[in-house]
């Protein structure tokens, strides 16, 4: 018996997940908002590890295809103080291939290959219990009706709803990203400090990360802790230490001067789009730190605002006939490189126990959805504690935190 199933967002999670099915000869529609692969820029890199990412694409079939776009050397790390001092230094041991690093353009290529996705598909509802199976919504109006939709379609899922009232929620430290080309031509000192894979520097309830991809791009990321509205109330933020209110988590240090930084005149508002206001404000906010550290900020070029939000660590539901979630739609987390291996595993994982029990879907859905809850809520616990740590009033817990990672 072929059942009807669709999967709702063309990522890692639902690509790899159409992926195995299709490698175990049973089809699967993929449904996709985004009109295009390339419609949006697909982002950073990914670091894949031997026991998620890559075993995801083993069961795919696409292991031996990964390692050849894989950049091994990408694990390199190094951790810079305030002052540029360099405080550890790791470098990956020939022959390790325990995280190598892949673009992410390049792993959404990897899986779609010959997969037929339905590109410009948004959805907006699913409702389960019809006689005839779950009822898909359209934003064009249409409508289709599949035996089982498995929600892969991160953060803001349309799909969650049919399962869960659960929402995203604030976790009290925002990214701001910018990015540099051709950086070994045109900023090679740069290309030196951050080496074959990444440099970062932790402050006082601040970090600074550039991380290289393939050919010449590198991504920056500021992180702080903030206020939500910190940008469309600068003034309302400034003194932070005389205040103690000013969100609902009571959180309100950027550090013990409570200056945000992100609005030199404090009289209005920061413009997200002004490239130039943006940059102003990171670099008084990281203020003091070494030159060729804030030079990562100077020759940026756009900056992205992104808040981070997260679902409840022990977020699950109870089971819904036809309809399931993989990956960010079902446990978003702090981006600690863990949750694109374990949205990949998911995926290859789900489709396994469905090729397995082509009889009782219902019954491999509910199985999958008990080992996930378990494994899932383990890492956003760990993820929820890592960013802590690395977002501190002490950033000697960071160091400690990556001491931890690298001696495992």
């Amino acid at each position: 018996m072929r059942h009807r199933i669709a999967v709702i967002g063309a990522g890692p999670a639902g690509l790899t997940f159409a992926r195995v099915l299709h490698r175990h000869d049973h089809p699967v529609t993929v449904l996709e908002r985004d009109p295009a692969p390339d419609a949006r820029p697909p982002g950073g890199t990914l670091d894949l590890h031997a026991g998620m990412g890559q075993l995801a694409l083993d069961k795919a079939g696409l292991l031996t295809r990964f390692q050849t776009l894989s950049r091994p050397e990408g694990q390199a790390m190094r951790i810079l103080d305030t002052d540029g001092t360099v405080l550890r230094d790791w470098r990956p041991r020939p022959g390790d291939r325990a995280n190598p690093e892949i673009d992410r353009g390049q792993l959404r290529d990897l899986l779609l290959d010959s997969l037929d996705v339905q590109w410009g598909r948004g959805v907006t509802r699913v409702v389960p219990g019809g006689r005839d199976g779950v009822l898909v919504h359209f934003a064009d109006g249409r409508q289709e009706r599949f035996d089982l939709v498995v929600g892969a379609d991160g953060a803001w899922s349309r799909v969650r709803p049919a399962v869960s009232p659960a929402t995203p929620h604030y976790a009290g430290v925002t990214l701001v990203e910018t990015s540099l080309d051709d950086v070994d031509t045109r900023h090679p000192d740069l290309a030196r400090l951050i080496g074959d894979g990444s440099v970062a520097v932790y402050g006082v309830n601040r970090g600074l990360v550039a991380q290289r991809n393939s050919g010449g791009h590198v991504k920056v990321y500021a992180q702080f802790r903030a206020p939500l509205d910190r940008h469309a109330n600068p003034d309302r933020h400034l003194g932070l230490n005389q205040r103690t209110n000013l969100d609902a988590g009571g959180d309100t240090g950027l550090d013990a001067g409570g200056d945000t930084g992100l609005d030199a005149g404090g009289n209005a508002g920061l413009d997200l789009a002004d490239a130039e206001a943006m940059r102003s404000g990171l670099l008084a906010l990281f203020d003091g730190w070494a030159a060729p550290v804030l030079d990562l900020l100077r020759c940026g070029t756009a900056f992205v605002h992104r808040p981070l939000h997260v679902l409840p660590v022990d977020h699950t539901w109870a089971h819904v006939p036809g309809v399931t979630l993989l990956g960010d739609a079902a446990h978003l987390m702090p981006p600690l490189g863990v949750g694109a291996n374990l949205a990949m595993l998911e995926g290859a994982e789900l489709a396994e126990s469905i090729a397995a029990a082509p009889g009782d879907l219902d019954e491999a859905v509910r199985a999958f959805e008990e080992q996930m809850w378990a494994r899932a809520g383990r890492w956003a616990k760990m993820t929820a504690a890592g960013l802590d740590r690395l977002v501190s009033p002490d950033p000697a817990q960071a160091i400690a935190l990556f001491d931890e990672v690298q001696s495992s």
